[in-house]
C-alpha cells in the first residue's frame, strides 16, 4: 500500500473518531426541565452558573477543571476511570451500563432515563454523533441516570 493511501486512511479515521466528539453546544437540563449545564462546542463542560466544570476532548479524554484527566469514553462505548478500568458502557442503543454489566440508565436520543425508564434529563439540540459526548457528562460531570 503507498504512503499517500495509508494517510489518507489514517485521516479519515481520524476524521471519523472527532465526529462523534464534535457539533453545536448542547443545553442539560434536569428532569423538570431546568437548565443545569451546557457542553460547548469546543467541550467545555459549565454547570449551571457557566463555570466550567471540566472539559470533554476528542477523542474521549475526559477533564476536570484543573486539566487532570478523570477519564475517557472509548470509541467503542468503554467508559474509563482516570486509572484506566473499566467503570462502565454505552452500548450503541443507548443502554448505560456499570463495572459490572447491570443497567443502570438510558440515552434515548436526547432524553436521559434512569433504571426504571423515567426521564431524569435531558440534552437539547443534540443528535446521533453526540452519544459519547453525553454518556461521559453522565458519567463523569452530573449523574442523571442516577435520579
Amino acid at each position: 500500500m503507498s504512503l499517500k493511501r495509508k494517510l489518507l486512511g489514517l485521516l479519515t479515521a481520524l476524521l471519523f473518531c472527532s465526529l462523534a466528539w464534535a457539533g453545536a453546544s448542547l443545553t442539560v437540563r434536569d428532569g423538570s426541565g431546568t437548565a443545569i449545564g451546557r457542553i460547548d462546542a469546543d467541550g467545555v463542560v459549565r454547570d449551571r452558573s457557566g463555570t466550567s466544570s471540566g472539559r470533554i476532548e476528542a477523542p474521549g479524554a475526559v477533564r476536570d477543571r484543573s486539566g487532570s484527566s478523570i477519564g475517557r469514553v472509548d470509541a467503542d462505548g468503554v467508559i474509563r476511570g482516570s486509572s484506566g478500568t473499566a467503570i462502565g458502557r454505552v452500548e450503541d442503543n443507548g443502554t448505560l451500563r456499570g463495572r459490572t454489566g447491570s443497567s443502570l440508565g438510558r440515552l434515548d436520543g436526547c432524553t436521559v432515563r434512569n433504571r426504571s425508564g423515567s426521564a431524569t434529563g435531558r440534552f437539547d439540540d443534540c443528535g446521533a454523533g453526540d452519544r459519547l459526548t453525553m454518556a461521559a457528562y453522565v458519567f463523569f460531570f452530573e449523574h442523571l441516570h442516577e435520579r
